[in-house]
């Protein structure tokens, strides 16, 4: 069956919806009934929190006695979790108020009451609030005002904020060549492990490794069985799991993944899932996966997603490829209400599954260096808004939850293989041996992100990356020159393609550099998918290999190791990584030289030196026993 791309209204129309246009908030917001049901959860902070940054030192730290030594759930409750009489207290507290206790968990508990209950006990009155199409949600027209009870222990509630849902991190990318072999894709996995020098299948395959991959759509089995058989390789394992989160658009309620009656339908929202899927089991085909299934893509289903994930501590490896503005939560981008908060309850969660030896992995996202529009452009729907005499245009920023220190942020790159010979003469190969790679990015169209009727200008399609504002420089980054005082994105990067439709100026590319681009199996068909929602999952399924590599062992925090190996103190000196790579990505270069830049992080895997496994058979050739 030949690939095709998303060509018809309604689909595009779809694409553009679920993967680019997220709701946002709505000048013209509705105060909601009094009666309007409503569920939320309440988290507290952990305890001890600088023995547990000390902790996660030793435990990523080769010469400590704690090395990998990794925590259970239970010993990590125990030492730096709430304390039962807190939760106790704060389920009495909010009972007193009227809510209703449905469920306890290890970082605080769920509760329902009605809108009045949340105005009596919170200060705040509700609103619906829709934009650009999307459904009506719940947010606090003013900062909830914490009785003493709960803000005497820092509790924090991470519903009802201001701040849009994430974005995927995948885009079409119009007409593709029928035949497969070309130097520049369209790729299938087997065509990145020959390029990316994978180890032999027939040596290490994930065997035994769990990746957990988080995502708000469902898949077709049939989709698995059409991609995996093109290449003559039985699909990988999935099990789906449903998240119950707290919805908060019409019928409200906790609603559980799959069960969310607004899923969006195939060939739109599913894409992203069937993309990851399809990477992440073709780099490591032997793993378990389990897709972690939440309503939607708010901060408090994501955030149920991962507590879920780390109090199971099942899975060995946690793929994100969606992602927000970190800047999105500043004070300046919600008329004047600090939402970092939530950023901090994040921590709490990945510093867990940290502890427990999780690896988080998320894609860096596809909107270059300038991942936000400048603060004038949310200003818009403020009351009272400022008078605004400058332009709408992107700005520099990293999108969470890539941005995290306890998350491996993965940017991409567009892949350029062996040419084949010419098929009108001779059979086509599918060799697709390493040439090179760019980091070029695209420049595009003015568009409007969030659904506010405003076009934002001077935005690029490309690997992001940049300087956190908000999260202080890890430890680990000051092995190589980061080139900043905090945190900087990507880490790592891998094959992600350009040229999206719809959003890239034409023609693309611009500068005539080539642009990548991998297969996906999406309702039957195949379509051609770009983003670092492909490199995230990939780097997931290499991740697999080395923990199968090691005899099975976690590998928690990997960025200590890939740091390590940048500086050469882990590894094969100079050796696991590809960084002679240029480009530029809106903001930032990527010059081909040095051991870190703000565009690729430290490069791309040569995979066998990158999971210490040198002297391992090669993948070779796709299609083959060794790279089926």
């Amino acid at each position: 069956m030949k690939a095709r791309s998303l060509t018809t209204n309604v689909v595009l129309a779809a694409v553009a919806f679920w993967l680019a246009a997220p709701v946002a908030q709505d000048a013209a917001a509705q105060v909601v009934a009094a009666t309007q049901p409503v569920t939320f959860d309440v988290y507290l902070p952990l305890q001890n929190s600088a023995e547990l940054d000390q902790l996660l030192e030793q435990l990523h730290t080769p010469s400590s006695p704690n090395f990998r030594q990794w925590l259970t759930p239970s010993q990590f409750l125990s030492q730096f979790g709430p304390s039962p009489e807190s939760i106790a207290a704060v389920s009495a507290a909010l009972t007193a108020r009227g809510f209703t206790v449905i469920s306890t968990n290890a970082h605080g508990v769920r509760v329902s009451g009605t809108a009045a209950t949340v105005q009596t006990a919170f200060g705040a009155t509700l609103v619906s609030t829709s934009s650009g199409g999307g459904a009506a949600r719940l947010v606090a027209q003013t900062p909830l005002q914490l009785p003493a009870e709960l803000s005497s222990v820092k509790a924090r509630i991470v519903t009802f904020t201001t701040v849009p849902p994430h974005r995927t991190h995948s885009q079409s990318i119009g007409p593709v060549p029928d035949n497969r072999y070309s130097n520049i894709g369209p790729y299938w996995f087997d065509d990145l492990k020959q390029a990316y020098d994978f180890p032999s299948y027939q040596v290490l395959n994930g065997g035994g490794r769990t990746i957990a991959i988080v995502d708000s759509s469902d898949f077709l089995d049939s989709d698995l069985q059409l991609y995996f058989g093109h290449e003559n390789l039985r699909p990988p394992h999935v099990e789906r799991v449903d998240v119950c989160a707290p919805l908060n658009y019409p019928p409200y309620g906790t609603y559980c993944g799959s069960a969310n009656p607004l899923s969006p339908p195939i060939n739109s929202g599913w894409a992203e899932v069937s993309l990851d899927l399809q990477q992440a089991g073709g780099m490591a085909p032997n793993a378990h996966i389990k897709l972690f299934i939440i309503p939607d893509l708010y901060d408090s289903s994501i955030m149920a997603g991962y507590q879920q994930i780390v109090d199971d501590n099942a899975a060995d490896i946690v793929s994100s490829s969606f992602g927000g503005p970190e800047a999105g939560y500043f004070a300046s981008y919600n008329c004047g209400v600090d939402y970092t908060y939530v950023l901090q309850q994040y921590e709490d969660i990945y510093r867990q599954g940290n502890a427990q030896g999780i690896t988080f992995i998320a894609s860096s996202g596809d909107s270059g260096g300038l991942a936000i529009p400048s603060v004038n452009y949310f200003e818009s729907v403020c009351p009272n808004p400022p008078p605004n005499s400058q332009p709408y245009v992107w700005v520099p920023g990293v999108d969470e939850p890539a941005a995290s220190p306890h998350v491996t942020a993965v940017g991409g790159t567009n892949l350029v293989t062996t040419t084949p010979p010419n098929p009108q003469t001779t059979p086509p190969t599918l060799t697709s041996k390493y040439v090179g790679e760019n980091a070029w990015g695209d420049p595009e169209v003015p568009y409007d992100p969030y659904g506010l009727g405003i076009l934002v200008s001077g935005g690029y399609w490309g690997s992001g990356g940049g300087t956190s504002q908000y999260y202080a420089k890890p430890s680990y980054q000051y092995f190589v020159n980061t080139g900043a005082s905090m945190r900087t994105v990507p880490d790592i990067s891998l094959e992600m393609g350009g040229c999206p439709l719809g959003l890239a100026q034409l023609p693309c590319p611009l500068d005539g550099r080539p642009r990548s681009y991998v297969i996906t199996a999406i309702g039957g068909e195949f379509y051609g998918l770009i983003g670092t929602s492909v490199s995230a999952p990939g780097i997931a399924g290499v991740l697999a290999l080395e923990e199968e590599q090691l005899g099975g062992i976690r590998l928690g925090n990997v960025n200590y190791q890939i740091y390590a190996q940048a500086s050469q103190l882990w590894g094969y000196a100079g050796g696991a990584f590809h960084t002679n790579i240029d480009g530029f990505n809106g903001y930032d270069h990527a010059t081909g030289f040095g051991a870190y830049n703000q565009v690729l992080g430290v490069g791309t895997p040569d995979v066998r030196r990158f999971i210490f496994a040198p002297f391992a058979p090669p993948a070779g050739t796709p299609q083959t026993p060794s790279n089926p």
